[in-house]
């Protein structure tokens, strides 16, 4: 494809909340980008009206029942999408040639297999599942090793710091931690994010499953990458270089910026994102995290540390667990009791391949589904 052509984008979990930000810096760009793909679980409403906005070329539902009330409605329409439906219409849609890139952000282990599909596919990729990554990091980066393939050097680096929010609940202790419902889970006070992020970031887990990314992506090592809480969320991480320097990469807590840097990579163009204000900002805070009440970020690290399928253990027994709190009554701190019995219950094998993984993720599931039984009866 030339610079000058408009770049193809599907945009995997259009509905969600990253779907939303990516569309947005779409349409400031007709010029250089379209939303050639749409796919969805199974809001058919939202579908209907992202299709007679961005006239697709593929629409993809979760299930059946779903693909054909869009088809029936995209027809009364009069829009000419193709309708599709299943993990057979996903692959598709992240491998096919009706895009050449890929925004992955399917909430969960549910977005593993197209993401991988994109990658084999050559497809430039924009990760905003970590999920995926933090199951098959090796798989993932395997597929996407192809002749032509850009990826960096260290350039002197020595490690990494994450930044973390510390969500609803910053400084708060495990008493007060007992009772909190997931409305109040949910209320992150800087970011829009679905339910089940929302919840991540206020257990910390989100910044684990960040530092699994980190290192698969970077080549890190496990004890090179920190963490520290930083309340503002303006800077979102720091570099650490062997002569002493450290670099900041700062900005206001919108995802549009980095997905704007994703699509136009090496360029940069508008995300529609106001610029920082130093001056009203005024300051930075940081402070340690609390690691002994957020438990989440050292089992994640353990996890990483211990290899193979633990980190695909770690990342269903969390998702099992997080909807366990929003739906059926677990207690917020329960949720790491649940993944940490889960990986102890489980045992790391060797990643061989993608249904090694599959199955680690299925057992692992079922294992955190006995231990929440056991403890909301």
């Amino acid at each position: 494809m030339s610079d000058s052509a408009v770049r193809r984008v599907a945009v995997l979990g259009a509905t969600g909340s990253i779907g939303g930000s990516a569309l947005d810096v779409i349409a400031r760009h007709p010029q250089r980008y379209r939303a050639s793909v749409l796919t969805a679980n199974c809001n058919v409403a939202a579908m209907l009206e992202l299709c007679s906005r961005f006239q697709p070329e593929l629409a993809v539902m979760a299930e059946p029942t779903s693909a054909k009330a869009l088809r029936t409605a995209l027809a009364e329409r009069g829009i000419n999408t193709r309708v599709e439906s299943g993990p057979k219409g996903l692959i598709e849609a992240a491998s096919g040639d009706t895009s050449d890139t890929v925004i992955a952000a399917i909430v969960g282990a549910a977005g593993l297999e197209s993401t991988l599909a994109a990658a084999a596919a050559g497809k430039r990729l924009l990760l905003a599942n970590k999920e995926a990554i933090v199951m098959a990091g090796p798989l993932l980066l395997d597929r996407s090793a192809r002749p032509g393939a850009t990826s960096g050097g260290d350039e002197g680096v020595t490690s990494l710091l994450l930044t973390a929010s510390g969500g609803p609940f910053r400084g708060r202790t495990p008493e007060q931690l007992k009772a909190v419902t997931p409305d109040q889970a949910c209320a992150h006070p800087n970011w829009t994010m679905g339910r089940k992020i929302s919840v991540d970031s206020a257990t910390l887990m989100n910044k684990g499953l960040e530092v699994i990314e980190a290192h698969h992506l970077f080549g890190i090592a496990a004890d090179a990458i920190d963490v520290v809480l930083h309340r503002q969320s303006i800077v979102h991480s720091l570099v650490q270089y062997r002569d002493g320097s450290m670099l900041a990469q700062l900005g206001n807590p919108d995802m549009r910026t980095a997905l704007a840097y994703g699509l136009a990579w090496p360029e940069r163009i508008d995300a529609g994102v106001a610029p920082l204000d130093l001056i009203a900002l005024g300051r930075l805070d940081f402070e340690p995290v609390d690691r002994a009440t957020f438990r989440c970020l050292d089992l994640a690290g353990a996890a990483l540390r211990t290899g193979g399928t633990a980190t695909t253990v770690l990342n269903a027994a969390n998702e099992v667990a997080i909807a366990a709190f929003l739906e059926h009554g677990l207690g917020f701190l329960d949720i790491a009791v649940v993944i940490e019995e889960t990986l102890a219950a489980v045992p790391a094998e060797p990643v061989e391949n993608l249904q090694a993984l599959l199955d680690a993720d299925l057992t692992a599931r079922r294992r955190a589904a006995r231990i929440i039984a056991a403890r909301i009866r």
